[in-house]
């Protein structure tokens, strides 16, 4: 447990000035971007290096004080919410990059590097990082690497775990541990690298990433195809895709979304059509134009009512921040904003969203959906309000039948938040309690005194979106 003798300690090891306990210090770190979910740690430390976190680690370990690693906060799943007290890890000091290796294409970092940063960097030497979360401009590597996060390049280019070559990992007991490394083929033993990613912080504290980089693509083009009928967007995208194109980026914004955005963004998006498509494609300039010309036959013949392609690269980005910008957008108009992320197999896109627009009405709640149609990933969002307790009860009502959905259809519970303490309840849906048994085996394999990031991933059996808090 977390005692003044352990807080003097910590204060040994990173230095007086790199633990906060204030009450406002607390207070700031004791919640992510995840609605209700809020719990005050017992500190905040600040580590300046590796071999600082291996001994914050043994000493957190034998005292039995639970860890939370954080980066800027941007987690949907109260991932990174300390609901059972401890100590919040920051890595503001650990925010550098190492090296651009431009022989291998690797790029080598530690946590704290913003996402946006990190990919701007690289662009300046000719290549390119694919992974793009919307949450870029503010989110770090390390929170990227805890969440596997996907992003609207994700159809072409994968998602995190897809660049993710090496790691230095510091294990619960004080242990640093070296997985993967720049090679191209490395089969020995077990493959630890894959395992932390996406592990959601329960498992051991990423300190250092080797990257994979890709030269950066010659051009890009980016259109807009709009649609009267919602399931005939959604067919469009199956049939982009069964013609063997691979778009770069393939979302999906419906009315009530494309509203929204465009009061925000005043850009100039259509929002008198029921649906959008933002197809997005790069490469050389002859594969990209062959493939927009057909992509846009395809939206036409699926009954796009009209199909305009980006007359420059300033209003190709103008279309896909506007994007970016849908949560922040639909956050302006109620209290409280619950975003989730229901995937399906991508031949039943169409299903998916049809189904989220039956189960809206059925619960009257107001359920905005967008997302990246291209690989299934949906993000059905719901405009709320906290303090009306009737209507939250509704809202989980309602979400728990789409989850139940996506699954039925061949998806999941989430494909890029994470379960952490949000989906908990959930995740029996995709598992089963054999596969939750599994997980849990690994978790005590690697930290038998449940320190790291408690009460994420596994359900404790406790009302879902509880706002917890500690005196």
């Amino acid at each position: 447990m977390f005692t003044d003798q352990v807080k003097k300690q910590l204060e040994d090891i990173v230095g007086e000035k790199n633990v906060a306990a204030s009450n406002a210090s607390k207070l700031a770190y004791s919640y992510d971007a995840t609605p209700q979910f809020q719990s005050l740690p017992d500190a905040i430390v600040s580590p300046k290096n590796t071999q600082e976190i291996a001994e914050i680690m043994k000493l957190c370990n034998e005292n039995k004080v639970p860890i939370v690693p954080r980066g800027s906060g941007t987690n949907l799943s109260a991932g990174t919410t300390p609901i059972d007290g401890g100590i919040v890890l920051l890595f503001k000091h650990m925010n550098n990059i190492l090296e651009i290796d431009e022989n291998n294409l690797t790029i080598t970092t530690q946590p704290g590097v913003n996402t946006l940063h990190l990919i701007t960097e690289v662009e300046k030497l000719g290549l390119f990082y694919p992974p793009d979360p919307s949450s870029m401009k503010i989110s770090q590597i390390g929170g990227n690497i805890n969440e596997n996060s996907g992003g609207l390049r994700g159809l072409k280019y994968g998602v995190t775990r897809d660049y993710v070559m090496g790691l230095e990992v510091v294990l619960p007991n004080g242990d640093i541990i070296r997985a993967g490394g720049k090679l191209a083929k490395d089969v020995a033993g077990y493959d630890l690298t894959r395992l932390f990613v996406g592990s959601e912080g329960t498992l051991g504290i990423v300190t250092e990433i080797t990257l994979k980089l890709l030269p950066l693509p010659e051009t890009k083009k980016t259109m807009l195809a709009l649609y009267e009928d919602i399931h005939a967007a959604a067919q469009t995208v199956s049939k982009i895709l069964s013609n063997r194109i691979i778009p770069t980026t393939l979302e999906f914004l419906d009315q009530p979304t494309l509203k929204v955005v465009e009061d925000f963004s005043n850009i100039g998006l259509p929002t008198d059509v029921k649906a959008v498509l933002l197809i997005e494609q790069d490469g050389d300039a002859q594969s990209v134009d062959k493939d927009i010309h057909k992509m846009a036959e395809i939206c036409r013949e699926n009954h796009a009512i009209q199909v305009d392609v980006a007359k420059s690269p300033e209003e190709a980005e103008a279309l896909t921040t506007a994007r970016r910008s849908a949560l922040s957008a639909l956050a302006r108009l109620k209290p409280t904003t619950i975003l989730e992320d229901a995937t399906v197999p991508r031949s039943e896109i169409a299903n998916m969203v049809e189904a989220i627009a039956i189960i809206a009405e059925k619960y009257d709640v107001d359920i905005c959906t967008f997302g990246h149609a291209g690989d299934g990933n949906l993000h059905p969002t719901c405009l709320t309000d906290v303090r009306d307790k009737e209507e939250i009860h509704r809202v989980e009502q309602a979400f728990e039948e789409i989850f139940e959905k996506a699954v039925e259809l061949g998806g999941t519970i989430t494909g890029e938040h994470g379960v952490g303490a949000m989906k908990a309840d959930y995740l029996h849906l995709k598992l089963g309690e054999a596969g939750i048994g599994a997980m849990r085996n690994i978790k005590k394999a690697f930290d038998p005194n449940n320190i790291m990031n408690p009460g994420k991933i596994f359900a404790k059996n406790s009302p879902k979106r509880v706002v917890v808090s500690q005196s």
